[in-house]
């Protein structure tokens, strides 16, 4: 009850006389104000906010804008907010970087959610081609017998056909299954070994997918915000969710291996204790800034071109863990 009567005579009173008090001040509005205050995601997040909450409705659909009418939209929130681009030269690159964070969130989103509901379907050719190729991935120097068998239970699924074991997230499941077994080839091996653990074991492919199912969720609740609004300057694509899924593999991996849990029967209860200490990972604005800056020195990735120092992808993101800079870790 106080809470969100503080939240509405701060909405509607005091932030409205805050902000007319500091444009006298300063004479900037809100918007170059956290330009001038702010970098990577608190800025982006900061601006997100003050065009959400903005009585104007020229900011408040900037939100909503589309890639490819953000040149179109700073235009109008400049005469809006009359800012002139001769004594402010910053703020149109600003804007326009913000707006092409905020919008291609959203449509990864979007992108991400229209793969997973689509189903698996056996019938469909390249379906049952990219399956196969995540068999020939994992076990090189074994031949599948036939489609249904149950030698697929040897990669981690339950049963003899794998096509059961996708329903929750559809074909997504298999894409970053076979895109982890092909961009980290000899880890995927190394962790489908351990995942055959005697005492510690898990089933591979089943748990694979469901950390599919983390990475989505937690893109759909807009915990991945804070890590995509620095670690990409412009619009995120699905290659950085693949690459977050990855991260997610290998880190999962070695936390099963250091908790050590008695049974596989407490596998949900060691996934939950998994997913909040991403998440606080993600929320926490701090270590994702520590975590960019440390990458931004190494050029990580740029106008589609790898950093020359990094041999591969693979060598990239091994860099991270072995660093432990991977979301601002200490």
């Amino acid at each position: 009850m106080f809470i969100s009567l503080w939240e509405f005579f701060y909405g509607h009173f005091f932030r409205f006389w805050m902000k007319w008090l500091l444009r006298q001040m300063t004479g900037k509005c809100e918007l170059q104000r956290i330009f001038d205050t702010y970098v990577g995601a608190q800025r982006t997040h900061r601006i997100e906010n003050s065009l959400t909450y903005s009585k104007n409705k020229v900011l408040q659909k900037a939100t909503l804008v589309v890639q490819s009418e953000v040149d179109k939209c700073v235009e109008d929130i400049m005469k809006e907010k009359n800012i002139n681009p001769e004594k402010d030269a910053s703020f149109k690159i600003c804007m326009k970087a913000c707006l092409l964070q905020i919008s291609g969130y959203k449509q990864l989103y979007l992108d991400v959610e229209s793969v997973r509901k689509r189903p698996y379907d056996s019938d469909n050719l390249q379906h049952e081609k990219l399956l196969l190729k995540l068999w020939n991935l994992l076990m090189p120097t074994k031949k599948l017998k036939a489609r249904i068998s149950k030698q697929w239970a040897d990669i981690g699924f339950q049963g003899d056909d794998p096509k059961t074991d996708f329903r929750g997230m559809g074909i997504l499941g298999l894409i970053n299954l076979v895109y982890f077994s092909e961009n980290y080839t000899s880890e995927a091996h190394q962790i489908l070994s351990r995942s055959n653990h005697p005492k510690l074991g898990y089933s591979y492919a089943i748990v694979g997918i469901n950390l599919t199912e983390m990475a989505y969720s937690l893109l759909k609740s807009e915990a991945l915000k804070f890590h995509l609004y620095n670690f990409v300057p412009g619009i995120p694509t699905m290659e950085h969710f693949h690459q977050f899924y990855c991260y997610l593999v290998y880190e999962f991996d070695k936390f099963w291996f250091e908790e050590k849990p008695e049974s596989i029967m407490y596998f949900n209860m060691y996934r939950e204790k998994f997913h909040e200490k991403i998440k606080g990972l993600l929320l926490d604005c701090n270590r994702n800034r520590t975590w960019s800056k440390i990458c931004s020195k190494e050029q990580r990735y740029v106008s589609g071109k790898w950093n020359s120092r990094f041999q591969s992808r693979k060598d990239y993101t091994l860099s991270w863990h072995r660093r432990e800079v991977w979301l601002g870790g200490q």
